[in-house]
């Protein structure tokens, strides 16, 4: 889940590195270094924090000239956070220095080895034990450092993107991949490297996203050369055009980008679904689906696999499937999936969702499906993700760039795919009548301006949080296709204000969490005139009469919630499958304002990372 920043060419590296860190700082924030080569010397400084610490401590220590450098930002696993295990880190001889993002399984026992023939080590971390292992394979093989690099990585076990700089070769740079994402953007006579494209975006629109197991040695004023880490056959290079702008990546006048990019899930939203929603023609045009139609109607079943806010989108993903298209579906964690020997054959399709594309047990879960035989469908944001590559076939979300951790839009646009889908799949098998799927897909097509309308709660919204922003726990409870939303409300409030929150059923509050309730215990209660209102206003009357405090998001217009709840935030009116497109924006605000006003940094909360590339 660290960022990888790298550049060769003729402009001053450290300011492109800088900007490039602080545009992944997303994916790891606990410590920041760059590594620059001036000619003569690598000059580097490194420091537990921020990118800001970083700039801080290099302006005052080193030289930051030079054509040629490497800066990383670091989410921890093998070492705590602190200077000396921030990356880059040297080998022994102070000759290479590398980035790393990814975990080395077998680091310890080629430490041992490295140990025994005379290599001192001065951090905890598994990329120090990589670098001087590469080290070591130069010394006995008397090979280049690109060979070099590709001996070593056939010795070890596990997930890896790296970027390794060797002062001996000074025009040059030999990145790798495996497991973890890396993009080497194309420019005249100078490359940039990074774990994704948004901090060379302003310089090309031109990348290679290396694959699985291959390398790439990158010199200056030379092509760049692929080849296959495990047996050295030649990569040919699949340049793409990104799609991205620099617009997108910044934060447009607001003061988070989690704040942002809430307000932009009306057009996230219609971008998904534009082109694809055709509301005046009574078709819905996925060339995903429509080329492989026969798997999904002949499919016993769908299985979601996905982790964090995109199984909550699953979870919603299921009621819909089965709702409209009669599809059985089956929702898992693809962390749990991928390890519990589970019975998959090739009758099953096996949906895949990852808002980033890299989601390493999403990944490890699609492998597991295809080897089964199952048919494997992606649904991701990035394009030229892992994910999107990995799979036979797929829709991408179109949100745009999310780089606030807590995911907002990504959710949405999910759920609007998975919709779209579940829609088309009922269209054929003539699940729906026509009138009903006709007003699905003109409500469907209302939706970005209902958000929009949803959105306008936010100051109202503002003010409960200053009632709630000191509550140590907090209870949220839906029914039918709500209950995936308040297990997402909670996570967002868990996410980013550190309060701890729990989503249920309404109905299971009755085997358990009601012994919580009490006049500090805030509970948020998605309540809309959908589905079994009835019992939901059951549901509130019981935490009432404990003397619980109730925040109720309603349908407009709505009296009989209103005269019990203590604080009411109402949503416009819509079919009921598409209301967890409305009911997840206000339980976003909620989030956002409770943890700013606990002074939480909204957009980099702790021990998070975007996204999760290592187990």
């Amino acid at each position: 889940m660290c960022g990888i920043v790298g550049y060769i060419g003729q402009r001053e590296a450290y300011p492109v590195i800088i900007k490039g860190l602080e545009r992944l700082e997303y994916r790891g924030y606990d410590s920041a270094g760059v590594a620059l080569y001036d000619g003569k010397n690598i000059n580097l400084s490194k420091t537990k924090g921020k990118v800001s610490d970083l700039k801080k401590k290099s302006s005052e220590t080193v030289s930051v000239k030079g054509n040629i450098g490497i800066g990383h930002t670091r989410w921890a696993t093998h070492g705590v956070p602190n200077d000396v295990n921030s990356h880059p880190h040297y080998s022994n001889s102070g000759d290479l220095v590398i980035i790393h993002n990814g975990i080395i399984e077998n680091y310890e026992s080629i430490k041992k080895e490295l140990i025994n023939r005379g290599y001192v080590f001065h951090s905890d971390t598994d990329t120090e034990v990589l670098i001087n292992l590469i080290e070591e394979v130069q010394k006995k093989e008397k090979v280049k450092l690109g060979k070099a690099v590709q001996l070593a990585l056939n010795e070890v076990v596990g997930a890896y993107a790296i970027a390794v700089f060797d002062i001996k070769k000074p025009n040059e740079i030999v990145v790798a991949k495996l497991g973890s994402p890396l993009a080497i953007g194309m420019g005249e006579d100078e490359f940039f490297i990074a774990s994704d494209a948004s901090p060379f975006i302003e310089f090309t629109n031109n990348a290679i996203y290396l694959e699985d197991e291959e390398m790439a040695i990158i010199r200056l004023g030379k092509e760049v050369k692929l080849r296959k880490i495990k047996n050295d056959a030649v990569a040919y290079p699949n340049i793409l055009e990104l799609q991205m702008n620099l617009e997108e990546i910044e934060k447009g006048g607001y003061d988070h980008f989690m704040m942002k990019e809430i307000y932009e899930q009306p057009r996230a939203i219609l971008d998904t679904y534009r082109g694809r929603l055709l509301a005046d023609k009574g078709l819905i045009k996925m060339a995903g689906i429509d080329q492989h139609l026969d798997k999904f109607l002949n499919a016993n079943r769908i299985v979601i696999v996905a982790c964090g806010t995109s199984w909550h989108a699953g979870l919603v993903a299921e009621y819909i499937f089965e709702d409209l298209a009669r599809i059985p579906v089956e929702v898992e964690y693809a962390s749990e999936f991928r390890y519990r020997n589970p019975v998959i054959t090739d009758k099953d399709v096996v949906i895949a969702i990852s808002q980033s594309g890299e989601t390493a047990d999403t990944l490890a879960a699609i492998k597991l499906a295809k080897e089964n035989g199952a048919f494997v469908f992606g649904v991701c944001n990035v394009v030229g993700s892992s994910i999107a590559r990995e799979t036979h076939a797929g829709a991408y979300t179109h949100a745009g760039p999310e780089i606030g951790v807590a995911s907002t839009k990504a959710f949405t646009t999910q759920i609007t795919v998975l919709t779209l889908i579940a829609l088309k799949l009922a269209q054929e098998k003539g699940s729906l009548s026509k009138e009903r799927l006709n007003e699905f897909l003109t409500e469907l097509e209302y939706i970005p301006t209902k958000v929009e309308i949803a959105l306008q709660s936010n100051e109202a919204i503002e003010k409960i949080a200053e009632v709630y922003k000191d509550s140590t726990n907090c209870l949220y409870l839906g029914r039918g296709y709500n209950f995936p939303v308040a297990l997402e409300g909670a996570l967002k409030l868990k996410e980013i204000s550190y309060i701890h929150a729990e989503g249920y059923p309404a109905a299971e509050m009755k085997h358990g969490p009601i012994a919580l309730i009490d006049e500090h215990m805030p509970v948020i209660v998605i309540a809309t005139n959908k589905g079994h209102y009835e019992k939901v206003v059951s549901n509130i009357q019981e935490i009432k009469s404990r003397k619980g405090k109730i925040i109720a998001v309603v349908t407009e217009g709505d009296e009989q919630v209103k005269a019990l709840a203590d604080y009411v935030v109402e949503i416009p009116d819509t079919l009921e499958a598409l209301t967890p497109l409305l009911t997840t924006i206000p339980l976003q605000l909620l989030s956002y304002h409770i943890a700013l006003m606990r002074g939480c940094n909204v957009d980099q909360p702790r021990n998070l990372a975007k996204s999760v590339t290592v187990e």
